[in-house]
């Protein structure tokens, strides 16, 4: 229920009564007044979800009244009601903030139609301000075709239309959300909100508050009555991220909500339904948590209905060049920037490097990539500044360049920033000599990965890594030339 708390602003005792009998008979909290000094004076007390208020009244205008209200901060939604119904007064009405307008004599059933209209209007009002105040992270629709992706993508397609409860597990940045969205996206009730709560993003003292909502005066601070995610996300879905921090005492709370689906706000004793369909995520392994007693086990079976696991992206390689190309063009709209590609050189870096912040750590390194890329020139390995062995980052030391510049593209002299690429000394370049992998052997750790993912397929292993079969043939030849074996299998088909 989206309002519980309406005022009835009438002087006539026969209307007054009806609606009355109206909103107690649909369990709503209703008190009426009979003129504008007693409106006033309980809205100095209370605050109230909804008012009918009559537009000629003992002591003065309704309309006027009217005005004062929505300057509230907690503003109610107002009905209007008159027996003296025109077309001025009615728009009048509209214009100074009334939601709604009704004409005496009017019946239960029109009185429920404009309950239902304020129900609806009001959830919507609360939760495009929680969307809002919380940025969102939608990147898209599911993204890849190697085999465990598309299988992933079937599973998608088949519960998707079902209200079953999906839990979703993954390293961190292989993209849980993504799929919770999707899923989100293609079922029934898509047209209904969807909403996320971060369970580990919010203090252990409010997470129920979050979840449940909380009643006026329930804890220090509470001065209105406040929604949770349940009730915000009724009839549509609620994703619980990282549902493995949900602190201890609260997850008995949890499991009887998802049995039950009802539940009180804190600091309250009214019961409120919801109809929500559940997505959790989770990049734990609840099992070691449950036997660590950290973890209720009939909370996981609640949720474990329908288990799905995202891959690392070091599982699914052949997928990194068509997300990297997926971002850089996302990120050349976004940042008004356009370059001409990757080079040689990094395509080949991101075929080796590990990848442990997964598919956020690739968007994010694309994203900076661009920022340090002139336009015009195509994103280079120390412009992605992926480190080899894992002992620098980004926002260490770059590779030092030829002073003519890369051939495969480069990036323009930091100014010292944030974002700045950095180049090292003569003495630290010896100091990370020994731990640092050089382009060159990048290039080559790369192009033999590729070959024994092939079995030795020169073409297939050239596409893999972006470059032409002509190129591939160069390399091979130059390292053949070196006393360098990289190729993989008797034959190097192709």
């Amino acid at each position: 229920m989206s309002f519980e708390k309406v005022l009835i602003i009438e002087d006539e005792p026969v209307v007054r009564n009806l609606l009355m009998e109206i909103f107690t008979r649909r369990k709503f909290s209703a008190t009426v007044a009979e003129t504008l000094g007693q409106a006033e004076a309980l809205f100095n007390r209370e605050s109230f979800d909804l008012v009918l208020l009559d537009l000629r009244l003992p002591d003065g205008n309704g309309q006027n009244f009217l005005e004062r209200l929505a300057v509230l901060p907690s503003r109610p939604l107002v009905v209007m009601v008159t027996g003296y119904g025109s077309i001025e007064s009615a728009v009048g009405c509209m214009r100074a903030g009334a939601f709604d307008y009704v004409l005496k004599p009017f019946t239960p059933s029109q009185i429920d139609i404009i309950i239902k209209k304020a129900q609806s209007y009001r959830q919507l009002l609360q939760v495009n301000r929680l969307l809002t105040d919380q940025a969102s992270e939608d990147e898209g629709a599911v993204i890849g075709h190697s085999p465990v992706m598309q299988r992933l993508r079937q599973m998608i397609e088949r519960v998707a239309p079902t209200d079953a409860t999906v839990l979703i597990t993954g390293e961190n940045g292989t993209g849980k959300e993504v799929v919770a969205r999707e899923l989100y996206r293609r079922s029934s009730r898509r047209q209904s909100p969807f909403i996320k709560v971060n369970c580990a993003a919010v203090s252990e003292n409010l997470i129920e508050s979050e979840f449940f909502g909380h009643e006026r005066g329930a804890f220090t601070g509470a001065t209105e009555r406040r929604e949770g995610r349940f009730e915000l996300a009724n009839q549509g879905t609620l994703l619980l991220d990282e549902v493995s921090e949900i602190p201890a005492n609260l997850q008995a709370k949890l499991l009887r909500v998802l049995q039950e689906r009802e539940f009180e706000r804190v600091g309250g004793n009214r019961t409120i339904k919801v109809n929500v369909r559940i997505i959790a995520t989770s990049n734990r392994d609840l099992l070691s948590y449950i036997e660590k007693g950290a973890f209720r086990q009939d909370l996981f079976y609640r949720l474990n209905v329908f288990p799905m696991h995202v891959p690392a992206l070091r599982d699914r390689v052949e997928e990194i060049l068509p997300l990297a190309e997926h971002f850089l063009a996302r990120f050349m709209r976004k940042l008004g920037v356009k370059v001409a590609g990757f080079s040689d050189s990094a395509r080949s870096s991101m075929l080796v490097y590990h990848w442990p912040g997964n598919v956020r750590e690739l968007q994010n390194t694309i994203e900076r990539a661009i920022i340090l890329t002139e336009a015009g020139r195509t994103v280079s390995a120390a412009a992605m500044g992926i480190p080899s062995t894992g002992t620098f980052a980004l926002g260490g030391a770059l590779p030092e360049e030829d002073s003519s510049g890369d051939p495969d593209g480069g990036y323009p002299a930091g100014d010292g920033g944030e974002n700045s690429a950095h180049v090292p000394t003569a003495a630290q370049a010896t100091d990370q000599a020994d731990s640092i992998l050089n382009i060159a052997e990048l290039e080559k750790q790369a192009i033999k990965a590729a070959l024994e993912k092939t079995a030795g397929n020169r073409t297939k292993a050239a596409e893999l890594l972006g470059i032409s079969i002509r190129t591939l043939r160069n390399k091979l030849q130059e390292y053949r030339g070196n006393d360098d074996v990289v190729e993989v299998g008797t034959d190097a088909a192709e």
